[in-house]
């Protein structure tokens, strides 16, 4: 019995060697179209692979029920901007915490956690515009603008950093980079709003 996202498929799960090629034909049904797996049940138990293409040396003689569940791409990316909330904070967190190790001239461990902010922060960035793109999400003026602001700040802050300036970067990080990264709150929130209206597409 093969049940993709409650519903019962006339699949049959016998008709098939391994349990890649179930995989195979669930793929090429249409199913799953504009939808990404988000969970998969063998005999009712958790599965996932442990090792590439494990699926193929699963006898389909093992397997008595096989479940799916799904979601659709808008609201998966909808999940992922309450993680990048999430992110806003860390970045907030981040900087303050920065800021205030280089004022105690505890500079090892500033520049490390300095390098994780930065690491975060890419990352942040990638995302954002991934999801822009993916869902051809129109312009928006406060996006570049965030963004732009963003992006010169941090050319400020690795030539204070070369400078080893501790004192300058501290004050960017807390009088400049706190409040730009507040702003990324905002754009957040119109992105959910965009997201909200090509669900309803």
């Amino acid at each position: 019995m093969i049940v993709i996202d409650g519903n019962k498929t006339d699949i049959d799960i016998r008709s098939f060697e391994n349990l890649e090629q179930v995989f195979d034909k669930v793929m090429e049904s249409g199913h799953l179209d504009d939808r990404i797996v988000t969970d998969v049940k063998v005999n009712s138990e958790p599965f996932s692979e442990i090792y590439p293409n494990q699926s193929e040396d699963i006898e389909t003689s093992e397997v008595e029920s096989l479940e799916i569940t799904s979601s659709s791409t808008v609201e998966m990316a909808s999940a992922i901007t309450l993680e990048l909330y999430k992110v806003v904070h860390i970045m907030a967190g981040g900087g303050k915490q920065v800021a205030e190790l280089f004022r105690q001239a505890d500079d090892s461990e500033a520049l490390e956690l300095y390098q994780d902010l930065l690491d975060v922060v890419r990352d942040f960035i990638g995302m954002v515009g991934g999801l822009r793109e993916q869902f051809s999400l129109k312009q928006n003026e406060e996006f570049e603008q965030v963004a732009e602001e963003f992006s010169g700040l941090f050319t400020e802050m690795t030539e204070v950093l070369e400078n080893e300036d501790w004192i300058l970067l501290a004050d960017l990080l807390e009088y400049e980079f706190l409040p730009s990264v507040e702003k990324w709150k905002n754009v957040i929130s119109g992105i959910r709003e965009e997201l909200r209206e090509v669900a309803k597409r």
